[in-house]
């Protein structure tokens, strides 16, 4: 554990009180204060957003626009809307939003038309501010669906399991998706706390990995750190990582051939996600045509070993 360390981005100043580096969603577990509403990119916003937040800021988007155009013919006089319900006040309103909404999406049924300069005023630039909406809307639709993603399924443990004739950390991960993924790549980071003179310091050091680096990724790959001499985890137990709060930050870079683009993952471990002395059970098996079956519900599954033998 004398290894020089480094500082990958995360900053080696606050070494305790983090829950995680990576949260279980991938993403870091930073949140920004201080920041204006000049800061906010509205395409940003609508590209990361979950699919309801993104269907529900459209919908909630088009309903507050023909809100305030309606609100507008009401002002200006619904009368001015020729064959607009103008019986009562909320029918005056109705006819005033659906009107709006025929207008902003250039729909234009023909019942109910306007009939004066400054209603054609109003719903000539409506039409022109609907037809903007509806392209960028149409855009960000797009963007959504062409934007490359990589859906990798991670093991919900790490295992200090048997290797060769010693033992190794190993995990596993595979492709949700019916894609293919070329040239994968992985990266595993461990974070430990150490104390300093200067108080606690979060350390990080890159791990060795049996194979960094496969050409295509069809099945489960069960990535592999050797415990050897070089490991900072020889002849530690699970006492060693508890005490240093680690965590085992994990990026997994590939080829989209779908996409012809690259993609990249993140995921972590902490401590108490790793499970001593198991080995991972086979979750792909041929089935009786003869093609591979994987069964990504087994992803996760171990069976203890019999003498996991001392790190």
């Amino acid at each position: 554990m004398n290894k020089p360390s480094f500082d990958p981005g995360f900053t080696e100043k606050y070494g305790s009180g983090l829950s995680r580096i990576i949260n279980p969603s991938g993403e870091f577990n930073v949140r920004r204060r201080g920041t204006t509403w000049r800061d906010i990119h509205p395409y940003l916003l609508m590209i990361n957003a979950s699919w309801p937040v993104f269907w529900l800021l459209i919908f909630g988007g088009f309903v507050v626009a023909n809100l305030v155009f309606a609100l507008i013919y009401v002002k200006i006089g619904v009368q001015h809307l020729q064959g607009a319900d103008t019986s009562t006040a909320l029918s005056r309103f109705l006819s005033a939003f659906f009107f709006s909404a025929q207008t902003f999406t250039t729909v234009g049924y023909g019942r109910i038309s306007p009939d004066s300069v400054l209603t054609n005023l109003v719903a000539s630039f409506q039409a022109l501010l609907g037809l903007m909406a509806l392209a960028i809307a149409t855009g960000l639709l797009f963007g959504r669906f062409s934007r490359p993603a990589a859906r990798l399924a991670f093991s919900k443990q790490m295992l200090v399991a048997p290797y060769q004739s010693g033992t190794s950390l190993q995990f596993r991960v595979a492709n949700r998706r019916s894609n293919n993924l070329m040239e994968v790549e992985a990266r595993v980071l461990l974070s430990t706390v150490e104390p300093m003179d200067q108080g606690p310091t979060r350390k990080f050091r890159y791990l060795t990995l049996e194979r960094r680096i496969i050409q295509f990724l069809p099945l489960s790959w069960t990535i592999v750190h050797p415990i050897d001499e070089s490991s900072p985890l020889f002849g530690q137990g699970p006492e060693f990582l508890a005490l240093h709060e680690a965590e085992f930050l994990i990026t997994i870079k590939a080829f989209d051939d779908t996409f012809n683009q690259t993609v990249h993952v993140r995921h972590s471990y902490r401590f108490d996600e790793v499970v001593w002395g198991a080995r991972f059970v086979p979750a792909f098996e041929p089935d009786a045509q003869g093609e591979m079956l994987l069964d990504l519900s087994r992803l996760s599954e171990f069976a203890p070993v019999q003498n996991p033998g001392n790190l």
